[in-house]
């Protein structure tokens, strides 16, 4: 894009005289393309546990959690899943990452979550955010459109928005509290208006106090998929009094993230079918 400033000449004889004096064409700045260069390797909680690390010994079975469902989260990072080892290890849900920003969709999208699918787990999919590159209308739009939305068939989970420390450098993606709130909304409002449920959100506490101010405003509407690696939830963003999910292990015996639904499996599957915005 190029805009046209007048010469001097032009300025002293009035505007009718632009088109007889010399102007100077000034290109605009170029915006830098987004960095993608390791989106593959960028999954729910890489940065969190980078940042935050291990509170303690995480859990490492079932047996450890009364009253839970196991899952689990993957993405193209895990390549081809065995579906099979997964259920047979216990899991009853699944999350697949789909999209990161506007430029980037997982290259085993298909395969993992129409496995899952196969496999007879209730899965769901989950955007990577990048508040850094465009609005959150935008990666809403991009996300639903390469496998984010959501469809009534009972074994469809709604996405989920991973909203985590930066990968690519400012841990808040150079947003102060606000911005990054109201973009967080935009997201949100977006997902809901177009895939009909609100989408969960997957943070960390510190991450969310840091980020956005610790902003109150999403939990009656977004239910909480929380990461904390460790033996306890521990502290909640403001706005929950509960989690829905809660990402306590980044590896286990199943393949990918480990989670636990809070609840038993009847949850889930409300979750599912719309019956259910939040672990009761």
């Amino acid at each position: 894009m190029t805009r046209i400033v007048p010469g001097p000449l032009a300025k002293l004889a009035g505007a009718g005289a632009l088109a007889a004096f010399a102007s100077v064409v000034v290109a605009a700045p170029a915006q830098a393309a987004a960095d993608y260069s390791h989106a593959d390797t960028n999954f729910a909680g890489t940065q969190i546990e980078a940042h935050e690390g291990i509170h303690g010994s995480p859990l490492t079975s079932r047996a450890d959690v009364a009253d839970q469902t196991l899952g689990h989260d993957v993405s193209g990072h895990q390549g081809p899943v065995d579906w099979g080892a997964a259920t047979g290890g216990g899991a009853k849900f699944t999350y697949v990452k789909a999209t990161e920003g506007t430029g980037f969709v997982n290259p085993q999208y298909a395969q993992q979550y129409d496995g899952a699918h196969a496999a007879g787990l209730i899965r769901g999919a989950y955007h990577f955010a990048r508040p850094d590159v465009s609005s959150g209308a935008a990666q809403a739009d991009y996300f639903i459109a390469n496998g984010g939305g959501w469809r009534g068939d009972g074994t469809t989970l709604p996405g989920a928005l991973d909203i985590e420390y930066n990968p690519y450098g400012d841990p808040c993606y150079g947003k102060n509290p606000a911005d990054m709130t109201a973009w967080i909304a935009d997201f949100t409002r977006t997902y809901l208006a177009k895939a009909h449920r609100s989408a969960l959100i997957y943070t960390s506490t510190t991450w969310w106090k840091t980020c956005t101010g610790n902003a109150n405003g999403f939990g009656n509407t977004n239910p909480l998929w929380l990461a904390r690696y460790g033996p306890e939830v521990g502290e909640l963003p403001a706005g929950w009094d509960k989690q829905s999910i809660w990402q306590f292990a980044r590896g286990g015996g199943l393949p990918g993230d480990q989670n636990y639904y809070n609840g038993p499996i009847g949850r889930v599957q409300a979750l599912a079918k719309g019956q259910a915005a939040q672990a009761a």
